[in-house]
């Protein structure tokens, strides 16, 4: 039953928090009806039906976002979302990590496989935020395995919720949370897509499945990141009943994507060096919480 919860919400859950977003938020602030709910979904099977050009020969642009794609759908089965992870007895926060790594490598390698200058732009850009904005989940969840002794993530949570909030695990949250905008690629930090300044970049020359694959991936995306921070670091209904901890992962999952809509709404992008000069200070604070939890705080 697990493994049906994790892929349901990873892969129904984010295309339709993405469609409240667009109509509730986004609409309502540029004073317009906006397009349905359910639009991303109409988005994605329509580019699954599409026909499926290449821009040029090679099994990296072939087979790319299949592999991200994958990759983030095991991220999904390795982190606890109301109940324990399918998968979370056989890999840890190391193996999530990874799998996270191997969908930004996807996304990296199509943009170089590309001869577009906006798509190489584009991937070079990835990698910059990739290797500034990584490290903040990192020492988060080194933080929490500091703190229950466990690198699995659902001991991680389970600790926090029998143990209550500690300084460590508060100051960890507000650092994931400051860079949650940026992980899960929305304004001001979506800055190696940049429509409007290198017209998706790595994905310029895209169309059809492959489009659909990279898309639907960025949506799971958004929740898993959301889950790791609600069910880790506001470990509240960890410990309840069938189904309300579910429910209450739930509407933890959903506050936190609707805040980052609101932000994303309202913010101009920023520039890579202004984005890298925040994160430096998301890394201190990131790592003050691991002092904190380093001396039992």
């Amino acid at each position: 039953m697990t493994f049906a919860i994790n892929i349901g919400l990873a892969l129904l859950l984010g295309p339709l928090l993405a469609g409240v977003v667009r109509k509730m938020i986004r609409a309502r602030v540029h004073s317009r009806q906006g397009p349905p709910i359910v639009q991303p979904f109409y988005d994605l099977f329509k580019l699954l039906g599409k026909e499926d050009l290449e821009s040029g020969p090679g099994l990296v642009l072939r087979y790319a976002p299949m592999v991200a794609f994958a990759a983030i759908l095991a991220a999904a089965l390795l982190t606890p979302m109301g109940l324990r992870p399918p998968l979370g007895g056989y890999g840890d926060m190391i193996v999530f990590t990874y799998f996270i790594t191997i969908a930004v490598v996807g996304v990296i390698m199509t943009g170089l496989t590309s001869a577009s200058p906006y798509s190489m732009l584009g991937a070079g850009r990835e990698i910059m935020m990739h290797l500034i904005v990584e490290p903040v989940l990192i020492i988060c969840l080194v933080t929490a395995a500091i703190k229950c002794g466990s690198l699995l993530m659902w001991d991680m949570a389970a600790s926090n919720y029998v143990n209550g909030p500690s300084i460590s695990m508060v100051v960890a949250a507000v650092a994931l949370f400051l860079a949650l905008q940026a992980q899960i690629g929305k304004l001001p930090f979506d800055i190696p897509e940049a429509e409007t300044e290198i017209m998706g970049g790595p994905f310029i020359e895209l169309s059809g499945p492959k489009l659909a694959l990279f898309q639907w991936a960025f949506f799971a995306r958004q929740i898993v990141y959301a889950s790791v921070l609600a069910a880790i670091f506001i470990p509240w209904g960890t410990g309840f009943a069938l189904p309300w901890n579910i429910a209450a992962h739930l509407l933890k999952v959903i506050v936190i994507i609707l805040l980052v809509g609101l932000i994303d709404v309202v913010n101009p992008r920023l520039r890579i060096d202004q984005a890298m000069t925040y994160f430096f200070g998301v890394i201190f604070v990131a790592l003050v919480g691991m002092g904190f939890a380093l001396i039992g705080a």
